[in-house]
């Protein structure tokens, strides 16, 4: 698929107003076990990448990806900040303005092999990864009706963190008393997969 000027906007502005749209429920789970400002550095994040997306669409879309790591490196701060840049930057320098959906599902696993060395984590201790390695997992498949399929995985992958006792995080602090809480990283990685796959759609 051609990633064009167009489509390179649609796509920002959705994960956009997806995360702001949703941050009051980001804030309460992080309020929940961790320090509350999940919500609020996340929208402060993509509200810049909201602001500057018309800048970011002109350029190719490996460019505008890096713009947008860089701009939620600069924006968002705490422990997010680093980790969803890391994703979007290593996205940047992987992909070309034509992207197949092999091509798309490398460059996201180097992106999630990256955000695990930022991070010093792996899955199963209730972070954004246990919600991104099931959506690699149903990207690498492929096949018909993928939008709609990588939507249920990364909801349900959220979901799935509720009884996880947090490992890495200031949610590990609790031990215990993690458990029953959706992580708030999980949540916020099940959105914006949620609104890459609506704009996926409009390839479909």
């Amino acid at each position: 698929m051609m990633i064009d000027r167009e489509t390179r906007k649609r796509l920002f502005e959705t994960v956009a107003n997806r995360v702001i749209a949703n941050a009051d429920e980001l804030t309460d789970l992080d309020r929940a076990i961790g320090d509350g400002d999940h919500g609020t550095n996340m929208r402060r994040g993509f509200e810049a990448v909201l602001a500057a997306s018309d800048e970011l669409a002109a350029k190719s879309f490996g460019e505008s990806l890096k713009g947008v790591g860089t701009t939620l490196v600069m924006k968002v701060g705490g422990a997010s900040g680093p980790l969803y840049g890391t994703l979007f930057l290593t996205l940047g320098k992987l992909l070309a303005d034509d992207v197949s959906q092999e091509q798309l599902a490398d460059a996201f696993a180097a992106a999630i092999e990256a955000v695990k060395a930022r991070g010093k984590s792996e899955a199963g201790q209730k972070t954004m990864l246990d919600v991104c390695l099931p959506v690699l997992a149903v990207l690498r498949e492929g096949g018909a009706g993928l939008p709609a399929r990588l939507k249920t995985t990364a909801k349900l992958a959220a979901e799935h963190t509720i009884p996880m006792r947090a490992i890495r995080g200031r949610a590990s602090f609790l031990g215990e008393r993690s458990i029953g809480h959706m992580d708030p990283g999980a949540r916020s990685s099940a959105l914006i997969v949620d609104a890459v796959a609506d704009v996926m759609e409009g390839f479909a």
